[in-house]
């Protein structure tokens, strides 16, 4: 009897065994179907569209303003700041000016009348500084701010900066203004959710959404560095913010891209990360103070790297140095910007940000690349507003004038050397010397890049050339070097850039 009694024991024993061995198993695989649960609701959560957005548009439109401008012009003008050229309204709004301008009959010419055009801005202190689009401010003689609340205040202009078409104004309020801060615009991802407030086509305050669409866009200025977003943008939304998910402006809605002056879904918005350097400026200096180098660049293509031997296409290649900071510092035509202060140069327009950030009256190091070694030369930064309008000056060695014309057609091109009627004809300097581009074969590598009759050829292997013999010097020392491209620096209308071409064979 007894082992019958001791069986069951054993059985039972060997169970539970078996049920406290499986319970761990069991225990972390529903952790870990949890944890795993846990970060897919959080993924979703976190790139989801969200239920509303009216929370947060609650929260950010006391801080958005509408503005309304009033200019005295001349004359007769048509629709300004609310329709586009070639839009259907636009013969309802002419209509509209036409009877309410005071027209003389008769076709007397009209008397002076005020013209009124429509933005947005945004508050960006509670002591009343606004920030909106240059150009919606531009000339006017009297700007209005109207308040979510309905309120209008009288602005003035503290600074403006037409090269990010930035403006700050002020407005003095009885008390502290609902504000918003900027956020940092270098943070934004492709694909993140923004909001667009602001007056479109004067309609009163109104809210868009959409998504950031790409970064770091250029259009046409040399400070650009444009957000483009499919939230709806049109006229009358210039100057106003683009937010973030969180309420920080990333940016000031400036421009679309259209066919016809509506929105289809391309708009640009200044990256805040530009706006607040021009905003301080503006606040302590009333206008902007840019770094300033002194050299006109390029970027080094392939093929004028391979030109002029180097191992990689980057940098910034000068083709110029007009009087001014970087030819005090000795910099030269030719030189190879590879860093400034310090930060590797991957192109022109990474440079040309880089130096308008810089401090003037900085002194930063610059290394270039001369004749195959580099060099570190110090600079000393001057004011790129100050620099605005300089002349660009030429080549200071005397032109050689031959006894006789001379005609050379190589790679393309037929070129000749200089005369005094040729500098005339071509608008060049009476001292500039080099070879005058008198036909450019079409079809050929030269014409695809874009050279022309009318150009003139001033270096070649970043060397001046003043005659054919000279030309023909620098391609037999480049197919000496193994090189299988000469680079060019040539010259139209002043302006100077560098052009690689292929070399013929022998």
């Amino acid at each position: 009897m007894q082992p019958r009694a001791v069986a069951p024991q054993q059985s039972h024993a060997k169970v539970q065994s078996r049920s406290n061995a499986l319970t761990p198993l069991v225990r972390a695989a529903l952790i870990g179907l949890m944890a795993l649960s846990l970060v897919v609701l959080q993924t979703v959560m976190a790139y989801a569209k969200p239920e509303s957005l009216a929370p947060l548009a609650e929260k950010i439109s006391p801080s958005v303003v509408n503005i309304t401008t009033s200019t005295l012009v001349e004359g007769r003008t048509g629709p300004r700041g609310i329709v586009p050229e070639g839009s259907p309204f636009e013969d309802f709004f002419r209509e509209f000016q036409d009877r309410n301008r005071g027209e003389g009959e008769g076709g007397e010419t009209p008397s002076p009348r005020r013209s009124s055009a429509l933005g947005s801005g945004f508050v960006i202190s509670e002591d009343g500084y606004v920030v909106t689009n240059n150009h919606v401010i531009e000339g006017a003689d009297e700007i209005t701010i109207e308040f979510f609340s309905g309120e209008e205040l009288i602005a003035k202009v503290i600074g403006t900066d037409p090269n990010t078409d930035i403006a700050l104004l002020k407005v003095e309020a009885d008390g502290p203004l609902p504000f918003v801060s900027f956020g940092d615009s270098d943070a934004a991802r492709v694909g993140d959710w923004v909001i667009a407030m602001g007056n479109p086509l004067g309609q009163g305050f109104s809210v868009s959404a959409g998504i950031v669409s790409a970064r770091n866009r250029a259009l046409s200025g040399t400070y650009d560095d444009y957000i483009q977003t499919d939230a709806a943008i049109n006229r009358g939304n210039s100057g106003g913010p683009l937010f973030d998910m969180d309420g920080s402006v990333i940016g000031v809605n400036t421009a679309i891209l259209s066919p016809n002056g509506g929105s289809i879904g391309i708009g640009f918005s200044m990256a805040s990360n530009v706006v607040t350097r021009v905003v301080d400026q503006l606040k302590e200096f009333g206008e902007t103070r840019r770094g300033w180098l002194g050299v006109r660049i390029q970027d080094v293509t392939q093929d004028v790297a391979d030109a002029m031997g180097l191992e990689a296409s980057t940098g910034a290649l000068i083709t110029d140095v007009p009087d001014g900071p970087a030819k005090d510092a000795g910099l030269e035509t030719g030189d190879v910007i590879m860093s400034f202060d310090g930060v590797e140069v991957e192109d022109t327009r990474g440079l040309v940000r880089q130096v308008g950030n810089s401090p003037v009256g900085a002194t930063v190091r610059v290394t270039v690349l001369r004749e195959g070694k580099t060099q570190t030369i110090p600079v000393l930064l001057g004011r790129r507003e100050d620099a605005d309008g300089a002349a660009t000056p030429t080549v200071e060695e005397e032109a050689e004038t031959p006894d006789a014309p001379e005609v050379s057609s190589l790679m393309g091109l037929t070129v000749t050397p200089l005369t005094d009627e040729m500098r005339t004809e071509l608008g060049a300097a009476a001292d500039m010397v080099g070879l005058a581009v008198t036909n450019v074969e079409e079809g050929s590598e030269a014409f695809e890049k874009g050279l022309r009759a009318g150009d003139i050829i001033t270096e070649a292997g970043q060397q001046k050339i003043t005659s054919i013999a000279d030309l023909n010097d620098r391609v037999d020392a480049a197919r000496e070097a193994g090189r299988k491209s000469l680079l060019l620096l040539v010259r139209r209308a002043g302006d100077p850039r560098f052009v690689a071409l292929t070399l013929e064979d022998e």
